[in-house]
């Protein structure tokens, strides 16, 4: 699993959250947990395989918003309480 954290740029509030989230479960298929924070500036989900980050980033400047960044990493799912 890959988990690919997106920074960007104009999000006022969560109706606009909502609105990334939809363009990322559009652009990216297999995309699981996805979530969004004005607050914070950034988006993320993870995914099986790493997405083009070139389409994510030009479906997102295409609503409005501004993609600063694209970031994949490995992610590693945790147990219960934060244990292995």
């Amino acid at each position: 699993m890959l988990k690919t954290t997106l920074k960007i740029d104009g999000m006022m509030c969560s109706m606009c959250e909502a609105h990334i989230q939809e363009v990322i479960r559009k652009s990216v298929p297999g995309a699981k947990k996805v979530s969004a924070s004005h607050s914070k500036g950034e988006a993320s989900f993870l995914s099986e395989e790493a997405p083009d980050a070139a389409a994510l980033k030009a479906a997102i400047d295409a609503t409005g918003y501004t993609c600063l960044g694209v970031e994949s990493a490995p992610y590693e799912k945790k147990g219960l309480f934060g244990w292995r």
